[in-house]
């Protein structure tokens, strides 16, 4: 009998540590996943994965489609005018736009399978934004992009001064830049994030992914003419391609 209670309490001892292992486990994902929202602090969707868009056919041009499935968070303007519709492979000749590019787009996505295009026409800026507060020990806004025309990126309505920080070219041909600006001023702050294309006399666009936050510090910032010959390289650029397609 005195062999038994042994060995019921081992088993006992050993399914406990099985359990407690389990909980490691489990609130190590959840302080993981916890880290995680808040090195991003309360923006959501900065990399533009959530459209939750239907597949559309061969680009171009697709369809516009609600801004809340294409382009959960945020919210998009041409000039002051707030959208209720964006894009969905929908780029355009001459007219200003907002359109998220998906799988099928046929010019090149910079990462993942959705990026956003913010294109200007007719005298009208493109733009989205979103609230929400900057996190904890942020240093540097990060982003991608590709461009024809000037980007402008503001928080609370300072501008903020991106440095090219290096280029590259995704895996199906589109050339971009990954950018960061200094965000130190403003962290644990509420506010708005906006990207806005500026128009600058014709048809252009910028194209913006991989939105995010880090806790690097950006070196000092290059020359306006040095940003400007970064920002039009670029292996396949959208906007040159419709323009002579």
């Amino acid at each position: 009998m005195g062999c038994f209670l042994a060995d019921e309490g081992g088993l006992r001892d050993a399914h406990d540590l099985v359990k407690t292992k389990k909980l490691i486990a489990k609130f190590s994902i959840l302080f993981l996943a916890a880290l995680s929202a808040q090195a991003q602090g309360t923006f959501t969707n900065l990399d533009f994965e959530s459209a939750t868009v239907a597949p559309s056919g061969p680009e171009p041009y697709g369809t516009f489609v609600p801004i809340g499935l294409a382009l959960p968070a945020w919210n998009a303007y041409l000039g002051s005018v707030q959208l209720t519709q964006v894009g969905y492979n929908s780029p355009t000749l001459g007219t200003a736009t907002v359109s998220v590019f998906g799988p099928t787009f046929s010019y090149g996505i910079i990462d993942g399978n959705y990026d956003v295009d913010l294109q200007t026409g007719a005298n009208l800026n493109a733009s989205i934004e979103q609230m929400g507060t900057i996190p904890a020990n942020a240093e540097t806004l990060q982003f991608d992009a590709a461009e024809t025309t000037p980007l402008t990126v503001t928080f609370n309505g300072n501008v903020l001064n991106p440095v090219a920080l290096s280029s590259g070219v995704s895996a199906d041909g589109q050339g971009y830049s990954v950018y960061g600006a200094n965000i130190a001023a403003w962290e644990n702050v509420v506010g708005e994030l906006e990207f806005t294309a500026d128009f600058n006399g014709s048809y252009n666009c910028v194209l913006l992914d991989d939105i995010s936050f880090s806790t690097t510090a950006v070196s000092p910032e290059p020359s306006i003419v040095a940003l400007t010959a970064i920002a039009f390289w670029g292996a396949k650029m959208v906007c040159a391609s419709l323009m002579i397609s």
